[in-house]
């Protein structure tokens, strides 16, 4: 008579296997988490990303994600080629533009957008400057204006301004000053007459009388002014890794667009509960020493439109690429069919043929 029964063996051999899988299961659910670093600036417009990260839908992803902090927009996408970030999410420029057209970077996705209706980036000018008259975007000839970089996102927007408004772009003295906080600087000490810069920065300004508002960018045009970029080497190697980055960054605009796009049938804008909690988190990047409470107040005064699933509107990218060729800004030779990569992203908007 055997020692074990067939079916005894029959059943351990059953719990060996189940116990296999679990064992197997389990290493695969403890696998570490991909790290990704992520170029970007304390902008409210950065919110998508920020409230992707403190909701955990990166970790959803198996993603770990380091924030890197820069100062302006163009360092963002040297960074990229570099290698020293993995993805980055700013204003598009002409250096970055100039980067795309040799191959290097592709745009997957968008970050917000100047649109009618809300308030964007605001035009300031010096105390000085006002009293002597300088008081409308007609007013910018002969006038000095602060910028980051040649080619940056406000370098267009003078541009843009510029035909708009009906005056010679040539006629405004453009000086680059590397950073945000030198621009700030710039104004406050009466050393420019004028200014573009993101709401965040420029309500402190006005409120305590630092400088006067003259407009909103968005009163006069509309753009796609940023994005959600990476080195074509990066999406080349990490595709699987970057589609996961992708859906977490899309929960995150969705969660955005919820909480401050919402609107009154009067076209006046809502803030509720969801726009409350998340200014919360937002505030925690954008304005770390600042109290809470005045935190999600700036926020929600702050909040650029954005589209809820990160869809670009690709023919402004082309007019952009347009204008910065003509202002001898970006190569002539750059197609900006090749700074794109609309694969990872369905549905982007007003796309040429």
């Amino acid at each position: 008579m055997p020692l074990t029964s067939p079916n005894l063996t029959r059943r351990r051999l059953l719990q060996a296997c189940a116990a296999s899988t679990a064992l197997l299961g389990g290493m695969h659910g403890a696998r570490a988490a991909d790290k990704v670093s992520v170029g970007v600036l304390r902008f409210v417009s950065s919110g998508p990303l920020f409230l992707a990260v403190e909701r955990g839908y990166f970790k959803e992803q198996g993603i770990d994600v380091d924030l890197k902090y820069f100062e302006a927009a163009q360092p963002i996408a040297v960074a990229a080629v570099s290698g020293d970030v993995d993805y980055g999410l700013t204003a598009f420029t002409g250096g970055f533009y100039n980067l795309a057209g040799q191959g290097q970077l592709k745009i997957i996705g968008a970050q917000s957008k100047e649109a009618k209706g809300f308030e964007g980036n605001a035009i300031l000018v010096s105390n000085a400057a006002y009293e002597k008259g300088f008081r409308s975007i007609k007013d910018f000839a002969g006038k000095s204006l602060g910028i980051t970089q040649v080619g940056s996102s406000f370098h267009y927007q003078i541009g843009q301004l510029a035909r708009v408004g009906g005056f010679d772009l040539k006629s405004v003295s453009i000086r680059p000053l590397q950073s945000l906080p030198n621009m700030v600087a710039a104004l406050k000490g009466s050393q420019v007459d004028a200014i573009i810069i993101a709401p965040h920065l420029a309500k402190p300004l006005i409120s305590s009388g630092e400088a006067k508002l003259i407009g909103w960018y968005s009163d006069f045009d509309e753009y796609q002014f940023g994005g959600l970029f990476a080195a074509t080497k990066t999406l080349q190697q990490k595709r699987e890794l970057t589609q996961r980055f992708v859906k977490a960054y899309q929960k995150g605009c969705a969660d955005y667009a919820e909480a401050f796009m919402k609107k009154d049938a009067a076209g006046a804008r809502i803030f509720d509960e969801t726009s409350d909690a998340a200014a919360k988190l937002i505030t925690k990047y954008v304005y770390p020493s600042e109290p809470e409470d005045k935190g999600i107040a700036l926020v929600k005064a702050s909040a650029f439109p954005a589209d809820p699933q990160a869809r670009l509107d690709v023919a402004d990218i082309y007019k952009q690429i347009d204008w910065m060729k003509s202002e001898k800004l970006v190569d002539a030779s750059v197609d900006p069919k090749i700074a794109l990569d609309l694969s990872f992203i369905e549905g982007h908007t007003n796309v040429p043929k």
